[in-house]
């Protein structure tokens, strides 16, 4: 495509092509927008040396002329966007890339790549975060994911308000806060569960998580007060009928007189279930498989679609895959409680009133190839979306199955 676009001269056509999704996972009411700054980190670098251009060629993937204009080529469009932390629904225009038809082109994967996963990740981590009631959540999903997409993935669950994670490379690179507890290897390694316990403590004090499911719970309960004493952080269970083993831990566990000693879950957690155990003693949550997976939502459906060549709108009218011409911007409405209650998507030449309390979504995110400014740091995206949930009618914030949290109007 870039060959043939530079060979006939349009690849030179300066385009916006922008990033929506046609309409969310089945069930959900709103999506969370993630993975701005890894995006804006990946552009930076995203060149292509000689080394690289050399296996390109050699391959037949390009021409001596994409060749010669992909070496030294660096992005020098304009990008606007929602920031990290916004929420979206369908048909909003989370991003908008304005620059020649050749570079715009180029970044469709690298785009839907950070974006799909990223914002899937953090709009289930939000849904989660809402049924656990403001409990914390722990993040443990790498070890069911891809090495650098376990990363991503604990970046954008504590964007969504989960409390920390295992990953401790996501705390090198985000400072994302990190915590963990022990194996059931490192019990069975032991010759008894005392053993193990009683070799946790001295390594890491009376505050540690001790996890006791690994033989017999009640026991491993009593096993565990009697090593740390009645001060021990926290009880892990990772099996069984949980809602009724987190009471019978708890009970137990007031019983021997560990009041403050807390019960944590995992376990093949997502928030359906982690909503059932709401009414249930449970002090923390840790979840894996299903918040880095999306929770049956891997991708989070974004498509990467031409709408403005030099200036005239173009767009796809293929059956259920339409899309609307026009470069776009979009205005959110909020009652004067702070409430909000339509999302108006509109053309950025079209006549929209402002009211008092209407918000312009997108925000300037690079100028001529270069940052805008500093972008929120991950804690103050965090607070962002928190603020956006409080925003959005009680009702959107169900997991039930329905209609999105507010509706979405286009104004041509």
């Amino acid at each position: 495509m870039l060959d043939a676009a530079l060979t006939d001269g349009t690849a030179q056509r300066r385009c916006t092509f922008e990033v929506f999704a046609r309409s969310l996972p089945h069930g959900r009411r709103y999506g969370v927008v993630a993975g701005i700054p890894r995006l804006l980190d990946g552009l930076a670098r995203f060149t292509f040396d000689d080394a690289e251009l050399a296996v390109l060629h050699s391959a037949g993937s390009v021409n001596d002329r994409t060749a010669e204009f992909l070496s030294g080529h660096r992005f020098g469009g304009d990008i606007t966007g929602y920031q990290e932390g916004e929420l979206y629904f369908p048909g909003s225009p989370v991003l908008s890339v304005t620059g020649t038809f050749a570079e715009c082109v180029l970044l469709e994967t690298f785009v839907l790549s950070v974006l799909n996963h990223d914002c899937a990740v953090a709009s289930a981590a939000a849904r989660m975060t809402t049924a656990a009631n403001n409990r914390p959540l722990i993040e443990m999903g790498s070890r069911r994911t891809h090495e650098e997409a376990a990363v991503a993935s604990a970046r954008a669950a504590y964007l969504a308000g989960f409390a920390a994670t295992s990953n401790l490379e996501a705390h090198r690179r985000w400072g994302v806060p990190t915590t963990g507890t022990s194996a059931h290897a490192f019990t069975l390694l032991h010759d008894t569960e005392a053993d193990a316990f009683r070799a946790q403590v001295e390594a890491l004090g009376v505050g540690t998580t001790l996890l006791v499911d690994t033989y017999d719970i009640t026991q491993g309960i009593a096993t565990a007060i009697e090593v740390a004493g009645t001060g021990l952080g926290a009880v892990r269970i990772d099996s069984g009928d949980i809602g009724v083993l987190a009471q019978s831990a708890r009970d137990q566990l007031d019983e021997l007189g560990a009041t403050r000693t807390r019960v944590v879950i995992s376990g093949d957690l997502d928030e359906h279930s982690i909503a059932a155990l709401r009414a249930e003693p449970v002090d923390a949550y840790g979840v894996g498989t299903s918040v880095v997976t999306g929770s049956g939502a891997p991708a989070a459906g974004m498509v990467y679609k031409l709408v403005e060549v030099e200036g005239r709108p173009v767009a796809k009218r293929s059956s259920s895959k339409e899309s609307r011409g026009g470069a776009k911007s979009a205005l959110r409405r909020h009652k004067p409680t702070g409430t909000a209650v339509e999302e108006v998507v509109h053309r950025l030449d079209a006549d929209v009133e402002r009211g008092e309390h209407d918000r312009v979504v997108p925000v300037p995110l690079l100028v001529k190839g270069e940052p805008t400014g500093d972008q929120p740091t991950l804690d103050e995206s965090r607070e962002h979306l928190r603020r956006g949930l409080v925003a959005v009618p009680w009702e959107g914030l169900k997991l039930s199955r329905g209609e999105p949290a507010i509706p979405t109007t286009f104004i041509p």
